[in-house]
């Protein structure tokens, strides 16, 4: 099964409402779309979509290194060597892990389809229904009350709500405000997404933790770089510290598991680089006895749903974060995984791959080999 063609395309799909935390506010999910076509008529796709204040990753960086890098490594490789293709990729250029994700799930939608199974299944199978979140975004503590309200209302039994972007003391606030309008039956995780100190969030988490707020886990507060921060407030705290930012790697995700700087590691394939190397992350930690998290950037269906087939094939990933796309005001896909409900419940097609019967079109604007950002 030879590579015979590389398709980009831009994606660009209003959220119905602004997602903000510590880092950015978001109100339109860009990104850039990849069709990998074999030489047996099998297609794949993948997505890639700038996060500048997390992979330093631009829309005009994604498509140069899709075009111009990747390109060139994957087109007339068999997969029938997948290892060998998967190993190029990863070496042809340093960074750029969102551009050589999209590459990576459309390659596993291509081997999975071959395979004839649902990707899950081909990596692994452990799970074939996940439990779904939702995001209270950081806004004034009476509008993150009432989100939480309508979120518990809609189904969702797990809120994850964003702090960091204020002092600790108004988003200790914030957290006391959405556990009463919550209740006790929710699963409160929250993300700093590194906007505290090491001593402020100790001070803040442990003032939390006294105060009865019963939360899940604390979610990457201090800056990716600084994992002696990280390790200091784990070790001060009662309350699961989870590192993000702080892992794109397996060299990072050795360094916090052999410092036992973190309780649980949040797996994203925009910054693992894709399936291969988030593959390697979750053995890992699995090694460790550490838990993961699978997440995402705002990313549409198409994203999501290898990121969902990933994370439900693997026993170390225990916690599920894959709303984003719920919160567009379109779907760019026809099929792909599919939310039940209000979308707490994410269940998988027994369609072969990534289950992607088309994408949108109206979504879609070609990016030609010439063109430039």
């Amino acid at each position: 099964m030879k590579i015979v063609d590389l398709e980009l395309y831009h994606s660009s799909i209003p959220l119905h409402t602004p997602f903000k935390t510590a880092l950015r506010t978001v109100t339109i999910a860009e990104s850039i779309v990849v069709k990998i076509t074999c030489d047996n008529g099998i297609t794949g796709w993948g997505e890639a979509p700038p996060t500048h204040v997390i992979t330093g990753e631009s829309l005009a960086s994604i498509h140069y290194a899709m075009d111009k890098v990747l390109r060139p490594v994957i087109i007339d490789a068999s997969l029938c060597s997948y290892a060998a293709v998967f190993a190029r990729l990863e070496k042809a250029i340093t960074g750029n892990t969102s551009a050589k994700a999209a590459v990576d799930m459309a390659l596993y939608d291509c081997l999975a389809q071959a395979a004839e199974q649902p990707l899950y299944q081909y990596l692994g199978g452990y799970r074939s229904q996940i439990e779904n979140d939702y995001t209270v975004s950081v806004n004034e503590t009476e509008q993150m009350e009432q989100d939480a309200k309508l979120y518990k209302e809609n189904g969702f039994r797990i809120l994850k709500v964003k702090v960091g972007k204020d002092p600790a003391e108004k988003d200790i606030e914030r957290v006391a405000a959405i556990r009463k309008a919550a209740g006790e039956d929710v699963l409160i995780r929250l993300d700093a997404n590194q906007g505290w100190t090491a001593k402020e969030a100790v001070k803040a988490i442990t003032q939390m933790e006294e105060l009865g707020l019963n939360l899940e886990l604390v979610e990457q507060p201090v800056p990716a770089h600084d994992v002696q921060a990280l390790k200091y407030i784990t070790e001060r705290t009662t309350t699961p510290i989870m590192a993000d930012e702080a892992v794109f790697s397996t060299q990072d995700a050795c360094r916090v598991l052999e410092m036992g700087a973190a309780d649980l590691i949040n797996i994203k394939l925009m910054k693992s680089g894709g399936i291969h190397q988030a593959i390697k992350i979750a053995n890992l930690a699995q090694d460790f006895g550490v838990s993961c998290m699978v997440g995402s950037m705002i990313e549409t269906k198409l994203g999501i749903t290898a990121a969902a087939h990933f994370a439900a094939s693997h026993p170390a990933v225990t916690r599920f974060d894959f709303d984003a796309p719920l919160m567009l005001s379109d779907d760019i896909l026809e099929g792909g995984i599919q939310y039940q409900g209000k979308g707490n419940q994410i269940t998988f097609s027994n369609q072969s791959g990534l289950g992607i019967k088309s994408v949108k079109k109206a979504y879609l604007q070609t990016i030609k080999r010439e063109g430039s950002w």
